[in-house]
């Protein structure tokens, strides 16, 4: 955000971003976070599997889609122009699409199971940002004949409501991550972060 208010930066002094969770008058800041607590404060709707094993894969997915995933994501995002720098951008994208596609669901509608979880939460959120990011631009990157199971996943967990009453206007999102791209292109300190 460029116009950053003064609540966010009362209730996120450290990072100065969103999101954050303002919960009986105290923040909560980072997204997988906010749901970590959203788990243990409301749990009569898990979002994490109840068994141990379960839950530790459930945590290695999200370890990998932040560490993985949104690394990838930067990099597209920040990375101009064409040549060899954007493909090798976009390659290490569809390497961590690819990972997933093939362990990652193992066969299920979703992460969890048959409900979604905490795993589809970060990887929708991030598969929604890769849709945005691929309009702003102007390659496909997720699709659906390289990935036919993240594609069904995907269009599975876009029906659930909750998800579906709460996503973002995509038109919206584009014109914010345009910004930010062009923000980004136009600083060599930024660019520099990307590569």
């Amino acid at each position: 955000l460029c116009n950053k208010s003064a609540l966010l930066l009362q209730y996120n002094p450290i990072h100065k971003k969103v999101p954050v969770l303002l919960h009986a008058g105290k923040p909560i800041c980072e997204s997988m976070i906010i749901i970590e607590y959203i788990e243990e404060v409301w749990p009569h709707t898990p979002l994490l599997p109840t068994d141990p094993y379960d839950r530790a894969t459930a945590r290695f997915w999200i370890k990998f889609i932040e560490d993985k995933g949104v690394e990838a994501l930067r990099r597209i995002f920040r990375t101009p122009g064409e040549g060899e720098e954007p493909e090798v951008a976009i390659k290490e994208g569809w390497k961590m699409l690819e990972t997933v596609e093939e362990h990652g669901l193992e066969g299920k509608k979703y992460f969890n199971g048959e409900e979604i979880g905490m795993v589809d939460i970060a990887f929708g959120s991030l598969i929604q940002s890769l849709t945005v990011i691929e309009d702003v631009i102007g390659v496909k990157i997720f699709e659906s004949h390289k990935f036919p199971r993240l594609h069904k996943w995907y269009q599975n967990f876009l029906q659930v409501p909750v998800i579906k009453e709460n996503l973002p206007d995509h038109d919206k999102f584009i014109v914010y991550f345009k910004n930010q791209r062009e923000a980004s292109l136009a600083s060599p300190t930024l660019r520099a972060v990307a590569t």
